[in-house]
Formats: structure tokens, C-alpha cells, sequence
């Protein structure tokens, strides 16, 4: 891919940042505070792309021509039910009991940004859990602590090794990035030197 832009990550994310890295493309990090809620009547599917926008308009106006920014956010929705991040190791254990022995969606949405243009997306993986055991529940969070993801777990830790059945979609959506259709944006972006006007910008 012939790079017309800088690529700005904006993410703190070590998964993230591993999975953009991991596709060979040049990138820097750049992170700033953004206010991440949303209205309340916004369906649970829309919210990781509607974050998404938000935390793009938060670096529109600082970039220079040359510069794109991508900013990612992911929910994981248990029929309409968004779980956050664990606050501790009581919640972590009842999310993780929420999820067991049933299915639940992680969506991961995405939005690319420059000067004058931007674009959004979303993929969504329906992730399957067997039914887990207390001890199994315990020992997760007691020695990999998830307080930093959503829903309470990593699919490539201990408990999505033993847990998971199956997932329908992407596996790299569910760690955090949809890297197989960032790829393919980035590489119509970088081929016609702008973003399209397909952008789904408007935030309600």
C-alpha cells in the first residue's frame, strides 16, 4: 500500500495498537481526552460507531493535510445491554456470569478522519460462551484482571481459550480492531488520495 497519508492512531489500546502493527503500516499514537457518552436513545448496536465519529471530531481540526487519524471504540451488547469496563473484581465476575452459557455481539466501530472528510463503520462478531463454572470465573479475573475491557474479558486470554465455543465474524473484531475491512478503507483511501463521500458523519 503506497502511503498518502500518516497514519495517527488514536488509541492507547496495546491490542490495538499490536493489531495495526501487525498489518505492516506506519503509524504514530496520539490520544486525547474525549467525553465518550451518548444519548440514551441511541440503539445499544449504534453506540461503538456513534463513539467512533465523536472521538474523531476531537482531532479534526488539529490535523495537518497530510495527516488521517483512526479512532476505534467497542461494546459488547448482551440483547440490548451494553457492558462497560469492570469497575472490579465483583462486577467482573457478574458480567462474566452474564455472558455465560449464551451468545452475546462485541462491535467494534471505526472512523477514519482527515482535514475535510471522514468516514465510519462498524463489525460485529456474535460470540458464543459455554457455561462457565464459579472457579473458572474466579480464576480468570483473580490472575488477568480485565478492568481495562469491555464485557469483562480478552478473547485471547485464559478464559476465551477454555470458554468459547465459537464466534460467527471476525475473531480481530472481538480483540478490538476489524482489521480485514480497515485494511480494505485504507487501501481505497491511499489509491484515491481522499475520502469518499460515503462518510456517515452526523452525530444524534
Amino acid at each position: 500500500m503506497k502511503m498518502k497519508f500518516d497514519l495517527i492512531l488514536a488509541s492507547n489500546s496495546p491490542r490495538r495498537q499490536q493489531l495495526l502493527s501487525e498489518l505492516g503500516l506506519p503509524f504514530t499514537v496520539k490520544v486525547k481526552p474525549v467525553d465518550e457518552t451518548f444519548p440514551d436513545h441511541l440503539p445499544a448496536t449504534e453506540v461503538a460507531e456513534f463513539l467512533a465519529r465523536k472521538k474523531a471530531m476531537t482531532y479534526q481540526s488539529d490535523l495537518s493535510a497530510n495527516e488521517l487519524v483512526i479512532t476505534a471504540d467497542t461494546t459488547v451488547v448482551v440483547d440490548t445491554l451494553i457492558l462497560n469496563k469492570p469497575n472490579d473484581f465483583p462486577e467482573a465476575q457478574s458480567m462474566l456470569n452474564l455472558l455465560s452459557g449464551r451468545s452475546h455481539e462485541v462491535i467494534t466501530g471505526v472512523c477514519l478522519v482527515t482535514q475535510n472528510r471522514q468516514i465510519s463503520f462498524k463489525d460485529c462478531t456474535r460470540v458464543f460462551f459455554k457455561p462457565l463454572r464459579k472457579a473458572e470465573i474466579d480464576y480468570y479475573v483473580h490472575h488477568f484482571q480485565p478492568y481495562d475491557k469491555a464485557g469483562g474479558y480478552a478473547i485471547q486470554e485464559w478464559i476465551g481459550m477454555i470458554g468459547i465455543e465459537r464466534i460467527e465474524g471476525s475473531y480481530f473484531n472481538v480483540v478490538g480492531l476489524p482489521v480485514e475491512k480497515l485494511y480494505r478503507q485504507l487501501e481505497s483511501i491511499m489509491d484515491d488520495g481522499l475520502i469518499s463521500d460515503r462518510s456517515s458523519n452526523a452525530l444524534s
